[in-house]
């Protein structure tokens, strides 16, 4: 110790305290800004979910004043005269919930927290390779969550245009949708330096004796994820910006010749093509329903392997699905524009190609259901999300396969049913993955544990909700109810015999509204007051298991980590327990 760092006392000195700022605000630990992701990623979740409760109001009581903000909203009000939604206030709801949840609230999630998070801890690594990108990164999500809401306090009102932003309306919409777009090159620009970061770290930075085929499957699918980040967003960056010009430079990328608006004419009509427009939103819009289903499935095959105290079957198998299912994503966009007449022999290639990819996606499904046989089943919190993430996926992928055939698709295509089949892979399917992967590393992140009797409060009631919300669209989706009526379909008589779903919808959708209290409540409460526990409570394999709980604030370890085995040696014939960490050597587990 140096003169310099010796007070005349003879004590050494202590190292002034960075302020709060630089602590949790502009911290480059990936700690941290794993725990800012998933807290702002929650508020989204929130946000969003709010829009739809207003949303189902609309339906299941079409023209009736919201409960409680009808007594507070003006008559004059543009959007909600007396608390009554109109037409274009409903497509805005149903524009912000879908661009919310997907692009600000699930991937977020699952890449930014849990990816940020956990992948350095499960690879070894000291922290991400790029600390800066991944701070840069946050505050580019933040920003353009931000410029999203903001369009709520514009006149007109936020995008109105469908999630999708679909020309030639979302070129002559209102400010609504120049702020959804600036707002999405903000998360584009996010998304990138992300994916970049995680791809690297991955590459770079794992473990001595940590070979890719020892990697957690979890650590596979954020792989997998980034690069699909990586190589879909830049083609919507660009259709962003080109849509953008269209709207605030005059020129006419998406906009069709001779477009007659209200009885007058379009100027800027230079021979622009609105399928140009679904052709670059899909090539991303495809491969980010896998970037929300990969990391889920990581999720789950941690929890099911640590909790049937046996390997997951087909390790090597479900790697080889993982890069399939991310090299046929970027072939099957079209399957969603079977209706804008692209020929036969199109309609063909991307048949073959929707369904091939539905193979390595049956296989990942298949490996989990498999991983199960046999196993020691152990039921903890974490569990029971884990084996309800198996049905709901099944169900979503099963729906999907009508919507992958040119000649079903045609009936079915703007359905509810369509509304439905994505809904059970979103929602119940990689909602259940989140909660079950935040019960499971809820004590490492926090030393404690979480309340068992919330958790389960919160489960049942949840599980039995999400099917009454998407089990009925998938039945008006078969009776051919569209899925933009703002209404409801009150007004159409071919609507009335399902008509009733609506409400049935609607109330599952209030009480599971309310029972996420319980998830709340758990949160908080176990944060500060729940059970303390050691640092391996689940017996578990991998590498994050090794660090402190919660983990050192730099470095992640207490001792650089080494791996000797692979991530799921549990219940190995002549060990002395029934689990081998990765970080054990081999003398030691026997």
């Amino acid at each position: 110790m140096n003169a310099q760092s010796i007070m005349p006392s003879g004590r050494p000195l202590q190292a002034p305290r960075p302020p709060f700022w630089n602590r949790f605000l502009f911290s480059t630990d990936h700690k941290v800004i794993g725990v800012q992701y998933g807290l702002t990623a929650a508020f989204f979740l929130l946000t969003g979910f709010t829009l739809v409760l207003l949303i189902r109001w609309q339906l299941a009581y079409p023209g009736e004043p919201v409960p409680l903000l009808g007594e507070h909203i003006s008559a004059e009000n543009p959007h909600m005269p007396a608390g009554r939604m109109t037409a274009n206030f409903y497509n805005s709801l149903g524009a912000m919930h879908g661009t919310i949840m997907v692009f600000l609230a699930v991937v977020p999630m699952l890449v930014g927290a849990f990816g940020t998070y956990l992948v350095p801890l499960q690879i070894g690594a000291p922290g991400m390779a790029f600390p800066r990108l991944t701070l840069l990164g946050y505050w580019a999500y933040v920003a353009g969550g931000l410029v999203m809401l903001s369009g709520f306090l514009l006149p007109d009102g936020p995008a109105y245009s469908g999630w999708t932003s679909y020309p030639p309306l979302a070129n002559i919409a209102p400010d609504g949708q120049t702020v959804w777009l600036i707002g999405m090159l903000f998360i584009i620009a996010a998304s990138t330096f992300g994916s970049i970061n995680m791809i690297v770290t991955i590459v770079q930075l794992r473990a001595e004796g940590l070979s890719f085929m020892r990697l957690p499957l979890f650590v596979w699918t954020q792989l997998g994820a980034a690069f699909l980040l990586l190589l879909a967003f830049p083609p919507l960056e660009a259709a962003s910006v080109l849509q953008l010009s269209d709207r605030l430079l005059g020129t006419s990328f998406f906009l069709p010749s001779g477009l007659v608006v209200s009885g007058e004419r379009i100027a800027a009509t230079g021979g622009g093509s609105p399928l140009l427009w679904q052709h670059l939103f899909w090539f991303l819009a495809h491969p980010e329903v896998y970037v929300l289903v990969l990391p889920a499935v990581g999720i789950v095959a941690e929890i099911i392997a640590n909790n049937t105290r046996r390997p997951i079957w087909g390790y090597r198998g479900a790697v080889a699905a993982v890069l399939a299912v991310g090299f046929f994503s970027f072939v099957v966009w079209a399957h969603h524009m079977y209706l804008t007449g692209m020929g036969t022999t199109i309609n063909a290639f991307f048949e073959i190609t929707t369904m091939a990819i539905s193979i390595p996606s049956v296989m990942l499904l298949t490996i989990l259901v498999a991983s199960l046989w046999g196993g020691a089943i152990r039921f903890p919190l974490p569990m029971l999300y884990a084996l309800a993430f198996l049905p709901m996926f099944g169900i979503g992928g099963l729906t999907g396969l009508p919507l992958g055939l040119a000649i079903s698709d045609v009936y079915l295509h703007d359905t509810y049913y369509v509304v439905g089949h994505f809904h059970y892979i979103v929602a119940p399917g990689t909602l259940f993955a989140i909660f079950g992967g935040i019960c499971h590393w809820f004590p490492k992140i926090t030393g404690r544990r979480m309340n068992t009797v919330l958790g389960h409060l919160h489960f049942w009631p949840t599980l039995l909700c999400m099917n009454g919300i998407f089990f009925p669209m998938l039945l008006q989706g078969f009776h051919g109810v569209s899925r933009r009526l703002y209404d409801g379909g009150a007004t159409y008589a071919y609507v009335q015999d399902v008509a009733v779903l609506n409400k049935i919808m609607s109330l599952s959708a209030f009480a599971l509204g309310a029972v996420q209290i319980f998830f709340l409540v758990n949160l908080a409460w176990s944060a500060f007051f729940g059970k303390r526990t050691e640092r391996n409570p689940w017996d578990a394999t991998t590498l994050e298991w090794t660090a402190p709980s919660p983990p050192v604030a730099r470095g992640n370890f207490e001792t650089v980590p080494a791996v000797f085995r692979g991530p799921y040696e549990y219940s190995v014939p002549g060990a002395a327990r029934d689990f081998s960490p990765q970080a054990e050597p081999e003398g030691d587990a026997a």
